[in-house]
């Protein structure tokens, strides 16, 4: 048997392998969002985002110079579009970002530090199929330009001080709720009377 042959049916074996493996595990645990994923599915998924994404991404330089308006520019994006599942700091320790399958990762560790810029800005552009990271931006040079700055604040995301997370926090998004909180909140600092909040009934 020619060795092309045994490597093929060598990599077709270890597919249905890992294939048997995913499908025992999702018979004995369920389809619970609730689990983290188990190991194989890691490294399944880890190698499927390598072979899917071309090497002409992977390899991909950020073509926008590291500013102090660049990183400012990318902070401002980042808490408008990104923090509700990945969190001003990164870690993924919101409500959304801990409850998605998988969860959002920490995009301080070295799982995420370590993609090449290039990786960074496809994940970001093109989103992971059957995760919760969606596809961002048009075709565009001033879409591609926002998500080059958005690769420049994840590299600093690592050392990102308490006073940014704080700038952060006046331009997350703002429920109606929370905005009627906050004005309620200004009004009686000003002195004005504001009513009692009314009891709010759980079901």
């Amino acid at each position: 048997m020619k060795t092309r042959t045994k490597l093929t049916l060598a990599v077709v074996a270890a597919i249905a392998l890992i294939g048997l493996s995913v499908l025992a595990s999702m018979l004995s645990h369920g389809l619970s969002a609730r689990d983290q994923p188990t190991a194989i599915e890691a490294v399944l998924a880890r190698s499927m985002r390598l072979l899917a994404m071309p090497r002409s991404a992977r390899t991909a330089k950020n073509p926008v110079p590291l500013s102090d308006e660049v990183l400012s520019e990318g902070r401002a994006h980042f808490a408008d579009h990104c923090a509700l599942c990945h969190g001003n700091d990164g870690a993924g320790r919101t409500g959304i970002g801990q409850n998605l399958y998988p969860k959002a990762p920490d995009m301080r560790s070295d799982q995420t530090q370590s993609l090449s810029d290039g990786e960074i800005f496809y994940v970001i552009k093109d989103g992971i199929r059957l995760t919760g990271m969606p596809a961002w931006g048009a075709n565009t040079a001033q879409e591609d330009r926002e998500t080059w700055s958005l690769v420049h604040f994840i590299r600093h995301l690592p050392h990102i001080t308490r006073e940014e997370i704080e700038q952060m926090n006046r331009l997350n998004p703002r429920s109606p709720r929370d905005s009627a909180e906050e004005d309620e909140e200004m009004r009686f600092l000003e002195g004005e009377d504001v009513p009692a909040p009314t009891q709010e009934h759980h079901h």
